[in-house]
């Protein structure tokens, strides 16, 4: 993807050069993979808004990944340092650096100071650290085509674990929540994932009220709802749904609760327009789960954007801000818990587009009975 990754580094240099910034220490990993497609666990990059060539700029790592930068980042001068960052840094004098923007949501006090030491090493002047204030997460919240694809394949790769695990009749009692959460990990790893998204949610009976319920040695047993948060990662990209599932003839309320969260979720998916303020988007939700009385049962917020984070920018919630661009990945998440007696949780991964939101994640979510 080298043609991209010089498109999005020119992006952050017209963003450098409207605040009249120099240039960009990048250190955060994951702004470093979607700028050049390093995929090592060390390096920082060094994005110059003006210099020599068509793409100035300098990309450092260790020596361990002399051989990786070769394959994914062959287009930018290199530097091999352990110390990354501050080697970067000790360069402002050489490139005539004034102020450097770094990523202040990042590096410690303690590393702004050796930041700080570092560029005034080489420089014939002080040089100014600016926070960058997130200007590569703002980069990110749109995505391209290529990255839409990844998604829907990390999407598909998820749909495909959950079918062929219901098939193998892998949601049964007597299982555990862990042999169930190691059963579809595996799957999905099978079917072309890098990993899990993050550490799937096996959540079941009274355990499936807790949000983020993290799987233990309880067997499943007739009559419990089976809720199942978990995604694939995909080329660097991160897929996100939740479906729950009944063991034996679900009960009245399981079935009144999740015909709530279903009409709220389909609320809040109906409300991902573009330019669709973010704390609208979640009241839309919400305030069908409140109308029914479970409003204090709706305990976190609506969604929030996906890429190669599986939380990132935005966030869907009333304490979110701002809005919805095209071609802009989120989750919808309603659910309603209720302890000591199980909860629901109906999550899709979708697209904001002008046209209404493209559903990425393809189960489908009837309640269903096992």
């Amino acid at each position: 993807m080298p043609a991209t990754h010089v498109d999005r580094r020119e992006r952050l240099r017209a963003l450098l050069r409207d605040r009249e910034l120099d240039a960009a220490l990048v250190s955060n990993l994951v702004n470093i993979r979607y700028l050049t497609g390093f995929t090592g666990s060390n390096a920082a990059l060094l994005v110059l808004a003006d210099g020599p060539g068509p793409d100035p700029g300098v990309f450092c790592t260790d020596g361990r990944y002399d051989l990786q930068a070769d394959e994914e980042v062959p287009e930018l001068e290199r530097l091999l340092d352990r110390t990354s960052a501050p080697a970067l840094a000790a360069r402002a004098g050489r490139y005539r650096i004034r102020a450097l923007g770094y990523e202040s949501h990042h590096v410690t006090v303690d590393g702004l100071a050796a930041l700080t030491r570092a560029a005034a090493s080489d420089a014939a002047g002080p040089v100014r650290m600016a926070s960058l204030e997130g200007a590569v997460e703002r980069l990110r919240l749109v995505k391209d085509h290529e990255e839409i694809e990844d998604l829907r394949r990390a999407c598909a790769i998820a749909d495909q674990a959950l079918a062929e695990l219901v098939a193998a009749g892998g949601i049964r009692a007597g299982r555990t929540e862990r042999e169930v959460g190691r059963d579809l990990d595996n799957r999905m790893l099978d079917l072309g994932a890098g990993a899990p998204s993050f550490a799937t949610i096996v959540a079941t009976g009274p355990n499936s009220a807790i949000p983020h319920h993290r799987p233990a040695d309880r067997e499943l047993a007739t009559g419990d709802l089976v809720k199942l948060d978990f995604g694939a990662e995909y080329r660097g990209y991160h897929s996100d749904m939740t479906r729950v599932f009944v063991l034996g003839p679900p009960a009245g309320w399981q079935r009144e609760i999740h015909e709530l969260v279903r009409a709220a979720q389909l609320a809040g998916r109906e409300a991902l327009t573009v330019g669709a303020d973010v704390v609208e988007v979640d009241r839309a939700a919400r305030q069908v789960i409140e109308k029914a009385g479970y409003g204090p049962q709706f305990s976190h917020g609506l969604g929030h954007g996906v890429g190669l984070e599986v939380h990132e920018a935005p966030t869907l919630s009333s304490l979110g801000a701002g809005t919805l661009a095209e071609l802009t990945p989120v989750t919808v998440e309603p659910g309603v818990y209720l302890p000591g007696r199980g909860g629901v949780r109906i999550e899709d991964t979708l697209v904001v587009r002008a046209d209404g939101p493209e559903l990425l994640t393809l189960t489908g979510k009837d309640l269903v009975a096992l």
